[in-house]
């Protein structure tokens, strides 16, 4: 086997630069070339072949730069602790493996020249793919995070299990005696980028699958649905129209936590009792949602798992794997106070 010295002679380096390369020293200022070259000459002499290999991969990784693109402001990120979970999260799991998050890009601030120098894009939320592919060319670099259009040919994706979701959220309700369920979504987009607006309006899974099957299960009704913009404000705006029914359903979910935090303020006010006269399901799970009063029961959709899920795929994609790949996440009903579980529904 060849020896270190051995190798400095032939890259024209001394022993200790070869040294420091061959274990991806960070702390060593040295050109590409040189590094590239070191590797190369090292796998031509055999030396510790999968060690060195092994070496030269996350070397290769660790000169890549990635582009997080993602919809929601910085704002409406304060309100959602979900999306800053998943870009938390996405920039925790690039720094374990030692990989710069070479920018992080909001609606429509997109610099086209800059997203092309960056080797793979995360992109979270529903934007057109023609237009992402405008900014970035090279699909097969491409992560989508959360995307409305489901599987899109030819791209990776990560997506939540929305439809076993709704199907715990529906039978959990129905199962405490429940049949009169109601519905407060959000409005979807299909984003679009560098437009002054929102784009085409697109139906939210938890809506299309709740409808689904509610209309299988016979207890489906139009005036129970009800579809808010995903804020606090909103959530307390359609709690409060939901009351104003004559004939208002004694069940409800809530597609996002914000909007159950905001319901539950509208139910508060109108001196609804919760669970007793109204029991509420949000979604997200976000952490205040367990402090609330009553506590309030929401499925848990783990937003670190699927940021980790996609830097995952995107390190295998820039490793040389050719094939789409689709990973959806499971979901938890996490049950507390406010969806009717202690309360006997036949007294």
């Amino acid at each position: 086997m060849a020896t270190l010295k051995e190798i400095a002679i032939q890259a024209n380096v001394s022993a200790a630069t070869v040294s420091r390369v061959l274990n991806n020293d960070v702390t060593l200022s040295v050109s590409e070339g040189t590094r590239e070259r070191i590797f190369q000459i090292a796998e031509q002499m055999q030396y510790k072949p999968n060690r060195v290999k092994r070496l030269k991969q996350e070397s290769d990784l660790s000169s890549k730069q990635i582009g997080l693109l993602i919809w929601i402001s910085a704002d409406d990120e304060k309100e959602d602790p979900y999306f800053s979970k998943i870009r938390v999260s996405v920039e925790k799991k690039c720094d374990e493996l030692g990989i710069p998050i070479g920018r992080v890009i909001r609606g429509n601030e997109v610099d086209p020249a800059a997203c092309q120098q960056m080797d793979g894009l995360i992109v979270v939320g529903s934007v057109d793919t023609e237009d992402i592919h405008r900014i970035f060319p090279n699909h097969k670099s491409i992560v989508l995070v959360n995307h409305t259009l489901e599987e899109l040919r030819g791209y990776d994706s990560v997506s939540i299990n929305f439809k076993q979701a709704v199907k715990d959220v529906v039978e959990h309700f129905i199962g405490h005696g429940y049949s009169d369920i109601g519905m407060i979504g959000g409005r979807d987009y299909l984003y679009k980028l560098w437009a002054k607006h929102e784009g085409d309006v697109v139906v939210d899974k938890r809506q299309v699958y709740f409808e689904q099957l509610m209309k299988e299960k016979g207890l489906f009704n139009e005036d129970y649905m009800f579809q808010g913009d995903w804020s606090t404000a909103s959530g307390y705006e359609e709690m409060k129209k939901l009351l104003g029914r004559p004939n208002r359903p004694r069940a409800c979910f809530v597609a996002s936590d914000p909007m159950a935090i905001g319901a539950l303020r509208a139910l508060n006010e109108q001196q609804v009792k919760v669970p007793e006269e109204m029991a509420i399901i949000g979604f997200d799970d976000i952490e205040v949602s367990a402090f609330m009063n009553p506590p309030l029961t929401s499925v848990k959709v783990f937003p670190e798992q699927i940021a980790r899920t996609a830097v995952q795929l995107l390190m295998e994609r820039l490793e040389g794997r050719e094939t789409a790949v689709h990973v959806t996440i499971e979901t938890e009903l996490v049950v507390r106070d406010t969806c009717g579980g202690h309360i006997n529904m036949n007294n």
